[in-house]
């Protein structure tokens, strides 16, 4: 599954043709080589896009709030490109992709792009791949990229680095006054929204992430506003909207806006180095008659892994023998 040439991939892409694109997010999800050289020439023509998050507990409602927020969208003319991440089995490595399901209704619309990816045992509710095909969407011209992620609880961060504003669905009644202050999810939102807001505790769960807010020992610049949908019947969603888009226009303005792309792109950087290592040094310990041996004396409590570890980045990165 290869293109017949890196530019005529990338030319593609860039004038919107969604299978040259779908190929090149299969091939970035696959690690297939030469995928980044596509996206490679694709970079330069990406950051026009506005990148949503869409985070929470599971069973929070973030499917159908996806679903109705891709609907009000299209009917401002934007087009709208969608990343559902779900869960993959620890056994088999498949996924349901159940998320994509409840977003049927849009699947004839040419405006609107849903890809369903899998997290492949990654955490942090994204997966590996998820940035990149942020920027093939991004390139290909989508005015909005909506991600929703697996929902993983309190440690989806992940999300805050390659989203430009990360929306946190809750419910009511999934935890108590504590709850809201220890989760560690609340402290990466842009806009709190309470869903299912017509049931008994809407009042009880706003209260609180306020008293939250509240307890905050200096106000941050942007304080996230907090509100209530019934995703279901789509009341809110407008209002979710509108306060995406002024957040979008403090990111414009704010004197902190260089600072975080910044720490953005270190972050994105830092990944893929991390990643490129790994490969790197699990290859040589696998397929290097030194790295068995190696690894083999760390088995036999010959030798510690701290120095195994530095040994074999020694060896993988540098091209030295081991020590």
């Amino acid at each position: 599954m290869r293109f017949a040439s890196t530019q005529a991939a990338a030319d593609a892409i860039l004038a919107g043709d969604l299978r040259a694109g779908a190929r090149l997010m299969r091939m970035l999800d696959d690690r297939v080589p030469g995928a980044t050289d596509v996206l490679r020439r694709l970079y330069p023509h990406t950051g026009r896009a506005q990148v949503i998050g869409v985070t929470g507990n599971p069973g929070s409602g973030k499917s159908t709030l996806c679903s109705r927020l891709i609907a009000h969208y299209r009917t401002l003319g934007k087009t709208v490109g969608v990343l559902a991440v779900d869960p993959s089995s620890p056994f088999s490595g498949g996924a349901i992709l159940g998320d994509r399901i409840r977003m049927m209704e849009h699947a004839a619309d040419p405006g609107v792009f849903i890809r369903s990816l899998a997290t492949r045992g990654a955490l942090g509710g994204l997966t590996r791949s998820t940035g990149d095909i942020v920027h093939v969407l991004d390139a290909m011209g989508f005015d909005i990229i909506l991600i929703e992620t697996v929902g993983v609880g309190q440690d989806e961060i992940d999300i805050v680095r390659t989203a430009d504003t990360t929306v946190v669905v809750l419910v009511p009644g999934l935890g108590d006054d504590i709850q809201a202050i220890k989760a560690g999810i609340l402290e990466i939102a842009d806009v709190f929204v309470v869903n299912k807001a017509d049931v008994d505790g809407a009042d009880r769960a706003i209260g609180d992430l306020r008293g939250m807010q509240m307890l905050l020992s200096v106000m941050p610049e942007w304080l996230p506003p907090i509100v209530p949908t019934v995703a279901a019947r789509g009341e809110g969603v407008a209002a979710l909207a509108g306060e995406v888009e002024k957040h979008r226009q403090f990111l414009l303005t704010s004197p902190t806006r260089v600072e975080r792309e910044r720490a953005r792109a270190a972050f994105v950087v830092t990944g893929l180095a991390r990643e490129a290592c790994s490969r790197q040094v699990d290859g040589w310990l696998r397929g290097n008659a030194d790295g068995v041996a190696l690894v083999s004396e760390v088995a036999a409590r010959r030798c510690d892994p701290y120095a195994a570890a530095e040994q074999a980045m020694t060896a993988a990165l540098v091209g030295s023998p081991a020590l």
